[in-house]
């Protein structure tokens, strides 16, 4: 696989063209006065399907061969990939398949449902679905759209990345969620072509670490666990493409503790009066977390997505009280 490239991503942009508007980045004062830092957030959960995934959903379905759009794709998915494919298929009358874990998120599964998509709840986390499905593909002759190892998915996602630097050409540091690794790869991908010198961070669950310490070791880990309520970064594998990325792209990993996460969710609300979901809260409190050290720098957090099951909201918000 070839990675996307800066003219990739520009291609995509043409692609997304009426489809999909270009989502803010705000300095909201509360989260500055809060945390005392410069921080900027780019609103991805402002997207149709409430997350930056539908980039690239969109990019890569508009491509198929008539071919493949008569067979149909199938992918596993938590939610927000999952929904950006299913978005797409529909806007294109292609069948779409989805295989979630068991115990996923009700309210993502029943927005693939509403777009049209088969959901199949297999496996016990992200991980076991996806080779439930790998399976599946081949058996049936359907196009896999992988989560992550697809060139024109993360080309799709990269566009988020050229909003940024559009808007805010000078910013130093931009902290974004790690799951399959997409969204920090199109963002690693212009930062270089631009020639900007801004740090990206990557930001992963301490529950489910596998990339960062695959990133930060000698070898690729799998992990026995994903044990995260935030669904976006629950992976206990990493993959070829976004890997081969990230190992040159990023310039730090950042994990949270689950109480971090959630804290992630509450500041979100709070002061930026905007529902994130796990991941999506997640890189405000890497920014939180590092602190004295970003002081006068211009800091970028991506909102991945706002996705978050109202039982689960429920709970942080109770949490805040005790």
């Amino acid at each position: 696989m070839t990675p996307p490239t800066l003219d990739d991503i520009r291609q995509a942009r043409i692609a997304l063209e009426g489809v999909i508007s270009r989502t803010p980045l705000m300095r909201h004062p509360l989260l500055a006065a809060e945390t005392g830092l410069d921080i900027y957030v780019k609103h991805e959960n402002h997207n149709p399907t409430g997350a930056f995934k539908i980039r690239g959903g969109l990019n890569l379905i508009a491509a198929l061969s008539d071919a493949e759009c008569e067979r149909g794709v199938i992918t596993a998915s938590t939610g927000n990939h999952g929904q950006s494919i299913a978005f797409a298929a529909k806007r294109f009358c292609i069948p779409c398949t989805v295989a979630v874990p068991i115990g996923n998120n009700p309210d993502k599964n029943a927005a693939m449902r509403a777009f049209g998509a088969e959901v199949v709840e297999h496996g016990k986390d992200f991980d076991e679905a996806r080779e439930w499905v790998e399976q599946e593909a081949a058996a049936r002759g359907l196009r896999y759209v992988h989560s992550a190892n697809e060139p024109l998915l993360i080309a799709g996602v990269g566009t988020y990345a050229l909003e940024i630097f559009e808007d805010l050409p000078d910013a130093d540091v931009i902290f974004v969620p790690i799951g399959g690794g997409s969204g920090a790869s199109g963002c690693g991908i212009v930062r270089t072509a631009l020639g900007s010198t801004a740090r990206i961070i990557g930001v992963q669950a301490e529950e489910a670490d596998a990339f960062t310490r695959s990133w930060r070791g000698p070898d690729r880990v799998v992990g026995d666990r994903a044990a995260t309520f935030a669904e976006g970064v629950a992976t206990r594998y990493t993959f070829d493409l976004p890997f081969e990325i990230l190992k040159h792209e990023l310039y730090d990993v950042v994990t949270l503790t689950e109480g971090e996460l959630e804290e992630g969710v509450r500041l979100a609300l709070r002061a930026t009066h905007n529902l994130a979901e796990g991941a999506g809260g997640a890189a405000l409190m890497a920014a939180v977390k590092a602190g004295d050290l970003l002081r006068g720098q211009k800091v970028v957090c991506v909102m991945s997505g706002g996705n978050l099951n109202t039982s689960v909201l429920g709970r942080i918000l109770r949490a805040s009280d005790s």
